[in-house]
């Protein structure tokens, strides 16, 4: 039943067309795009405030407020109230051309913009691009990596080991397993200066560097502890080796689920009889490029903040022992990675990011 105070909007081709614009394009302010929407519902024939209100999650009385105000102003109506005080010397078309400019365009000299170059384009002040970029949260000087796996078997093996961290089996322990290669043992070539009120702790950016050594690590997920283990290489039979000392440092009769990556070391003849022999101990394999699915690589960021990077060590043998003690402390007061994200939840992130790709070939 429609409403009797509801105002009729009837909209024009060239009034659809510009809503539909506001609605759809990504520097639109929120509020502007909303209004956007009310209006082209309330256009709908027969249509309630009620049921519009209901169809965006939005009040009653909001409806009818900018029902009433483009059915009285048309797209004017839309745009907010002039304020008191000093009128706004940037309007919204200039904020519109900021953000689209920045968005959809790049200058002729360079592969993306800076305050200095947008405002010479545009004819504004520096200070006036900057303050539009921190409000919609652009920053064009910045740019992140990405990378898709290609394995075939992805959605087999993701959901193998988001169970394994889910849902473990009973009588069972869930250890993440990789190694950590060629940790460079250096040293400055002078004394570390220390920090002191006004000053950060300095060090040369020159360094002797005394040799190398690989770390093997086992995160136990429920309990956070970790089993690690160095070598000199990272050879088949050193990571054979590290397999045993992790056999013999966990009960008996549990069994063994190592979640680990696609290394040719892990899958070598020497490994797989190694197996046939422990036949309690199973292998679970990350998709390639899918290293975020192994825990154990969160403890080595840790570990290569809180030690490694900045550390400083006359010999492999110093910094062997930093990074046994560093594993002993952990022991001691272990606190486990939560993994909180299903399955579907990583497959669903996966599938939007492909579709917003272009070319991706997924």
């Amino acid at each position: 039943m429609a409403d009797p105070r509801a105002v009729s909007i009837t909209l024009s081709e060239a009034d659809r067309a510009t809503l539909q614009s506001w609605t759809r394009r990504r520097c639109t302010a929120q509020g502007l795009a909303l209004r956007a929407r009310i209006v082209l519902a309330c256009a709908e024939p027969g249509t309630t405030n009620l049921a519009v209100a209901a169809r965006l999650s939005i009040s009653n009385l909001t409806v009818g407020k900018w029902r009433r105000r483009f059915a009285e102003q048309g797209l004017k109506g839309l745009t907010d109230a002039p304020r008191s005080g000093v009128p706004r010397s940037i309007l919204d078309e200039h904020i519109e051309r900021v953000i689209t400019t920045t968005l959809e365009s790049t200058p002729r000299n360079a592969t993306h913009w800076s305050t200095r170059l947008l405002a010479k384009e545009l004819g504004m002040s520096q200070t006036a691009i900057s303050r539009i970029w921190r409000a919609f949260a652009l920053a064009p000087h910045r740019s992140a990596t990405f990378k898709l796996s290609t394995d075939p078997h992805f959605i087999d093996k993701v959901r193998d080991i988001v169970g394994l961290y889910l849902n473990p089996p009973d009588r069972a322990l869930v250890l993440c397993v990789d190694e950590k290669p060629s940790i460079q043992a250096i040293e400055g070539t002078a004394p570390v200066q220390p920090m002191r009120p006004g000053q950060l702790k300095r060090h040369t950016h020159d360094y002797i560097r005394h040799g190398t050594t690989d770390l093997f690590a086992a995160l136990d997920v429920r309990a956070g502890t970790v089993i690690g283990e160095v070598h000199r290489h990272h050879h088949s039979v050193d990571f054979r080796h590290f397999l045993a000392t992790v056999e013999r440092s966990t009960p008996a009769g549990l069994d063994l689920h190592l979640v680990l990556d696609n290394a040719s070391t892990h899958k070598t003849p020497l490994i797989q009889r190694w197996l046939l022999r422990h036949p309690r101990v199973h292998l679970h394999f990350t998709p390639t490029s899918s290293s975020w699915l192994n825990l154990v690589e969160c403890w080595f960021s840790i570990l290569t903040a809180r030690q490694l990077r900045r550390g400083r060590f006359h010999s492999t043998r110093a910094l062997e022992s930093a990074i046994r003690a560093y594993i002993a402390e952990n022991n001691l007061h272990p606190k486990p990675f939560v993994w909180t994200k299903s399955a579907d939840d990583i497959l669903g992130s996966v599938a939007a990011f492909c579709q917003r790709t272009s070319n991706s070939h997924h």
